[in-house]
């Protein structure tokens, strides 16, 4: 049993890649990846205290999701999909495939978010250790999916974004590029007008 309010999202989709991911976020902000129901390096990291009341604000306007979900409109099957709310002994969960509720949608795309940056992570991690020639790419990717917004929690990156840009064993471009995404993460963000 578990004190602290959680919202646990699930994704089974054999085939796609990866074929199974669990993100568990507590109130607190503190988040674990799973792309294994028995995974046995999840990944830990933290949520910003806007992202996480976001989260938790959806849950709650979903009535932590006593209601279904399920459209049940004839649509292609994209994963069978569960949020959970776990608060105590209290416990209550909507599974679907395709939902029409509005905040069913943008709970799910918060979800898609954390799993794509979770990935982006493993990909830099990766390269790093693995692959000195492919890390521009992959960062080059993790840049775009930075522009387009798609990643959160982004201070996680920083470790291997450090690791590359002072280290003279990785490719001169690598290291700018690995230096600016670490700057950008770093400069303080302007207040929302």
């Amino acid at each position: 049993m578990h004190a602290e309010p959680r919202v646990v999202y699930t994704k089974s989709f054999p085939g796609s890649v990866p074929p199974f991911v669990r993100i568990t976020v507590e109130k607190s902000g503190d988040a674990v990846y799973q792309e294994a129901p028995d995974d046995p390096q999840p990944l830990k990291f933290k949520l910003a205290a806007e992202d996480v009341k976001q989260i938790f604000e959806l849950a709650e306007k979903l009535e932590h999701f006593k209601k279904p979900l399920e459209s049940g409109l004839k649509v292609a099957r994209m994963g069978d999909k569960t949020l959970r709310w776990e608060d105590g002994a209290k416990q209550q969960e909507a599974a679907f495939n395709y939902t029409q509720d509005l905040d069913g949608q943008a709970l799910q795309a918060w979800f898609e978010k954390i799993s794509e940056t979770e990935q982006h992570l493993v990909s830099v991690e990766r390269a790093v250790r693995f692959d000195k020639l492919g890390v521009n790419k992959v960062l080059l990717q993790m840049q775009a999916a930075m522009e387009r917004q798609r990643l959160v929690a982004l201070e996680q990156f920083l470790p291997w974004l450090d690791r590359v840009a002072k280290n003279e064993s990785f490719l001169n471009m690598a290291r700018e590029r690995a230096a600016s995404i670490a700057a950008q993460i770093r400069a303080p963000k302007a207040p929302a007008e």
